[in-house]
């Protein structure tokens, strides 16, 4: 992927919805013409895409091209210390995925480049009776640039149909930071694991050619329906975190640090560390509620960052 220094583009040329469909005129017993028209749900939902490239010409990471479709909409990033990182939020106004929709994301960094992505708020997806909800990320990440993916949590609805691909493939001497979570449902209407189905898949491909993958389907209507250990459990999240670069005692002491953070809240989070197939380390969360969640993340995130970098935590700014 090349960056441009273009001016950022907005087109809505991937915007589809639902269309009327033209169909034979009907006419009443009585001979009169019907004015009754008739809609197809074949192309409901909408296609947005959002294309980001990241260049750091000087000290400051910037966004070097940049193209999206409706729902998906752009804020320019911020800057939260001295860094230079580019914090950037993942906005989609509507609201949530409805069946149909199909959204992705496909996202470069350049050399050195530093990029710290989340979202003002809870990804929902909402209920449908056949359509599935998808949601497609492909992320490369330069030699020595580091991604910082750390987006809100996935609420699906009772009765959504919700599907997730990210790829993310890294050059020599990338960081990845990898977050994702999802919540059982809307606990608060006691709409836990009541979704139709559930599929996510996460990869990770080094320099090297070896990957780490993360896949599951929740199906209730199979066997697959079944979550086991979780099902007592409201939120489930992974943190994974991926350098090829970094010595292996580094990644060590950052697992025994992780691990004394999992023990500290017995009764409100049960979880794991260990050390995948590429060089970094790979964290498991099932949590109670979602204060315990955001305590876990920022908790982790901070212990990563200290370890990697020697850098503070990170105060997000979601507004």
């Amino acid at each position: 992927m090349q960056a441009s220094t273009g001016p950022r583009k907005k087109t809505a040329s991937g915007r589809r919805t639902a269309q009327k469909r033209k169909t034979p005129e009907k006419r009443s017993p009585s001979g009169k013409r019907s004015t009754s028209p008739t809609f197809s749900t074949e192309f409901i939902g909408r296609v947005g895409e959002l294309r980001l490239d990241y260049a750091k010409p000087d000290r400051r990471t910037i966004i070097a091209h940049s193209y999206f479709t409706t729902p998906w909409k752009l804020l320019p990033p911020i800057y939260l210390d001295d860094t230079g990182a580019a914090y950037t939020l993942l906005v989609n106004p509507s609201g949530g995925l409805v069946g149909g929709d199909h959204l992705s994301i496909d996202m470069g960094l350049d050399r050195d480049a530093h990029v710290l992505i989340s979202s003002p708020s809870a990804n929902r997806v909402y209920r449908s009776e056949s359509k599935v909800s998808q949601q497609h990320i492909n992320i490369t990440v330069g030699p020595g640039a580091i991604l910082e993916w750390v987006p809100e949590h996935t609420i699906p609805f009772a009765g959504s149909r919700f599907r997730q691909i990210l790829h993310a493939t890294l050059a020599p001497g990338a960081t990845l930071l990898l977050w994702d979570a999802v919540a059982s449902g809307r606990i608060a209407r006691e709409e836990r694991w009541a979704f139709t189905d559930l599929e996510n898949e996460i990869r990770i491909t080094t320099a090297s050619g070896n990957s780490l993958l993360e896949r599951y389907v929740l199906d209730s209507a199979t066997d697959l329906g079944c979550v086991g250990l979780a099902e007592e459990w409201n939120y489930v999240a992974s943190f994974y975190v991926v350098n090829d670069a970094v010595v292996s005692d580094t990644w060590s002491r950052l697992e025994s640090k992780i691990a004394s953070v999992l023990d500290e809240r017995p009764d409100h989070v049960l979880g794991g560390v260990s050390t995948p197939t590429v060089p970094g380390v790979a964290i498991k969360l099932l949590t109670r509620t979602a204060p315990d969640l955001t305590y876990m993340l920022d908790t982790l995130w901070a212990a990563i960052r200290e370890e990697l970098w020697n850098l503070p935590p990170i105060s997000l700014r979601k507004y």
